[in-house]
């Protein structure tokens, strides 16, 4: 993509982009431990409520004038980006409750397939045909990285589970949570991509991350959920939930938007299982098979293609 020279970044938006995605890299790894003690909703609520907390005092100082001036439409869209964002993550956090995470994962990574389809229409924002190209050899290692947790070689065939098994039951719940949380995710990137030209990304983040927050809170509150006496090293998994993945990972990407396609934001996403794997090899002494890295590679060939269609447009 080519900048004016009066808009181009400070920061070249594919480090930013890619800053972001390691960061939000980390949250399987924190919400795995915080599951343990915590409900879903809980660990949301408090992941967003906490962000929003950090970026109050910044916010209310240099961007007071800012907020308040918000209204109409532009209000309304900023609001409705933070709904989207609360229910992507009510979402696709309960589905680990349900489902496995191969096949949670295997239907988050389907976001760039619904920027794809909704860009056009809400956006009129198409991709290139090299970045479309690019999008569906990354979705397709994301879905080899999220079978390779329950396929594996016997000899010299492929055992994986059955379509029978796969949608059977308390999983197939989880399986359409998921789903539901990647469509939800790309609605919050198109209204992002939309928004974000208009205002600055500290008053951006805070309204939509606040407004996801208090969302998160109520739903947690109709449930019935416990939001205290839980071990400290949960509240501190909170506490890292909010600063790695969400003010670091998502602002980051919400950075990126201005410069940036949704779609191609929604493509460079699918590098978050490589991230996660990595971690997961470092951190849980997980060691990645060899479907799994090739499933990275299809991803990094994917967003290495998608980068040059996205940029040389």
């Amino acid at each position: 993509m080519k900048f004016p020279q009066a808009q181009k970044p400070r920061i070249p938006p594919l480090f930013g982009l890619a800053l972001g995605i390691l960061a939000a890299s980390t949250a399987a790894i924190f919400i795995r431990f915080a599951q343990e003690e915590a409900p879903s909703l809980v660990i949301a609520a408090y992941r967003l409520t906490f962000a929003s907390l950090i970026l109050l005092p910044s916010a209310y100082i240099s961007r007071k004038n800012e907020i308040k001036s918000l209204k109409g439409k532009d209000l309304f869209l900023i609001l409705l980006s933070g709904l989207f964002l609360a229910l992507h993550f009510a979402f696709w956090i309960t589905s680990l409750e349900f489902t496995s995470v191969a096949s949670s994962v295997v239907l988050v990574t389907t976001i760039p397939l619904w920027v794809a389809l909704f860009s056009p229409i809400f956006l009129k924002e198409k991709l290139s045909r090299l970045a479309l190209f690019g999008m569906c050899i990354a979705f397709l290692g994301g879905i080899i990285i999220g079978l390779s947790d329950t396929c594996y070689w016997l000899g010299n065939q492929l055992m994986c589970p059955s379509l029978n098994e796969f949608f059977h039951g308390k999983a197939f719940i989880g399986d359409i949570l998921a789903l539901s949380g990647a469509i939800m995710a790309a609605l919050y990137l198109m209204i992002g991509r939309r928004v974000r030209g208009q205002m600055s990304l500290l008053g951006y983040i805070f309204v939509v991350y606040g407004g996801a927050s208090i969302v998160l809170v109520i739903m947690a509150l109709i449930k019935r959920e416990a939001f205290f006496g839980y071990p400290p090293q949960t509240y501190l998994l909170f506490l890292l939930l909010a600063i790695f993945p969400q003010l670091i990972g998502h602002s980051s990407l919400n950075w990126a938007l201005r410069y940036l396609s949704a779609g191609y934001v929604s493509i460079a996403l699918l590098g978050e299982p490589i991230g996660s794997t990595l971690l997961a090899y470092f951190l849980l002494d997980e060691i990645p098979g060899s479907i799994k890295l090739f499933g990275a590679f299809l991803i990094l060939t994917g967003i290495i293609t998608a980068s040059r269609g996205e940029i040389n447009k």
